[in-house]
């Protein structure tokens, strides 16, 4: 699925939501406890697959190590996000200028 800053999307295994705010070019998959993330509100409720266990923090924003795509959390969640087989990490705040 093609990705726009702004898209809404919902997890396939728990109630956790992300919203997009930076989003890689071209098709790419973003999935939650090893299932692919699905555009509004989710159906049946799938298990957690093996080595995709972690969850999803309501408030808190994440990226891949490439920091190609930037995703916040809506609504907690089960899961760990992913994107193509890479896990999302929480991204971390740039520090301040010194006021010297």
């Amino acid at each position: 699925m093609e990705l726009k800053a702004g898209t809404r999307l919902q997890s396939a295994v728990s109630e956790a939501q992300v919203v997009v705010i930076r989003a890689p070019s071209g098709d790419v998959v973003l999935t939650c406890g090893g299932e692919p993330m699905v555009d509004g509100e989710g159906g049946a409720r799938l298990s957690v697959k093996a080595g995709a266990e972690g969850s999803v923090v309501l408030g808190k924003r994440y990226v891949d190590p490439e920091d190609t795509i930037e995703v916040l959390a809506t609504k907690a969640g089960d899961g760990a996000l992913a994107l193509g087989g890479a896990e999302l990490v929480l991204k971390t705040a740039k520090p301040l200028p010194s006021s010297d």
